[in-house]
């Protein structure tokens, strides 16, 4: 079942993202960073207003008895008994923010960390962690488990075990009006103006497909670098370039929100490689099998989709939360 709640959307701006007044309407873009470089980039969360009509929170009207068997043969001890301390960084909708006038994290990472919580038949403790604190929290055992848009890397699964619960991917966003409905290979992008961060994944993919048309005798899309995201967004808005590429959940937030962009391609995070979104915890505690549990428990119960449309994130929907699955490699 779902909880609804109207109230603004306090955001974090700065180079997380800039909302950017157009034609009346707020269109926010972000362009520079991957989503989790954006946190770690990012200063305290600073107040925007997003309106939105309804913001829900899915939760479980019982725990999976499955999972909670798990944890007890687990050996897991929590933080604090009978609680499962979850960390979130919240600097920017859909995945993670801190409601006006409110003092705890939602949007879809806290809602899943909630849910996996309920699953286990324990009490959600969420704490608000800067980016760049959760891998000492967690190895040290401050906090249980975190879910905040993790990517999954080799280097990493050689200190946490992960619990996969998403797919980590790249959208391309046009003008709701665009003639222009798919991007999902080289040939697509032969002649067009992309708005991309530099030095990001995104922009690799880019020079890649481009590097492809070149040798096939076709135009390369022209590539353009903003310093200034509002910027950016005015730049689209006005036609001055045909498509923005970066990190799809927030530029999936956006175009629900506002309605002047919309999608037509997505690529993955990794590309080539597939990367995942999980949730993680201490490297052999015995938490992640109970957790991965919890996620297919509501993967298969239908509060997993439910969250994800709440969102706008259905296109980062997996079929099955997997333990330790492939990692993007060391680089």
């Amino acid at each position: 079942m779902a909880i609804s709640k109207k109230q603004g959307v306090a955001v974090g701006v700065g180079v997380v993202a800039v909302a950017a007044i157009v034609g009346g309407v707020i269109a926010a873009v972000n362009l520079n960073r991957p989503a989790e470089a954006e946190a770690a980039a990012a200063p305290a969360p600073t107040t925007a207003n997003v309106t939105t009509d309804d913001i829900h929170w899915v939760h479980l009207d019982e725990p999976v008895a499955e999972a909670v068997a798990a944890l007890e043969a687990s050996g897991f001890t929590p933080v604090e008994e009978g609680k499962l301390t979850v960390a979130h960084s919240a600097y920017l909708p859909p995945l993670g923010y801190i409601p006006e006038g409110e003092t705890e994290a939602a949007g879809t990472e806290p809602n899943i960390g909630s849910l996996v919580a309920e699953a286990l038949g324990l009490e959600y403790n969420p704490v608000v962690v800067a980016w760049a604190d959760w891998p000492l929290g967690i190895q040290s055992g401050k906090y249980d488990l975190i879910t905040s848009n993790v990517t999954v890397t080799e280097e990493r699964k050689e200190l946490y075990d992960f619990a996969s619960y998403r797919e980590d991917l790249l959208g391309f966003y046009v003008k709701a009006d665009s003639d222009i409905d798919t991007i999902e290979e080289a040939a697509d992008i032969s002649g067009l103006k992309i708005v991309v961060g530099s030095g990001t994944n995104q922009e690799q993919v880019l020079l890649a497909w481009n590097a492809e048309l070149e040798a096939a005798g076709e135009a390369p899309a022209e590539l353009q670098y903003y310093d200034d995201n509002a910027a950016a967004v005015l730049a689209l808005q006005s036609g001055r370039v045909d498509a923005t590429f970066g990190p799809n959940a927030t530029s999936a937030w956006s175009a629900r929100e506002t309605g002047d962009t919309k999608l037509v391609g997505v690529v993955p995070g990794g590309w080539p490689l597939t990367a995942n979104i999980a949730a993680a915890t201490a490297k052999g505690n015995g938490l992640i099998e109970p957790v991965s549990i919890a996620l297919n428990a509501i993967i298969e119960g239908g509060q997993y989709d439910e969250v994800l449309e709440t969102w706008g994130l259905e296109t980062e929907r997996i079929e099955k939360s997997e333990i330790n699955p492939p990692g993007l490699p060391k680089s």
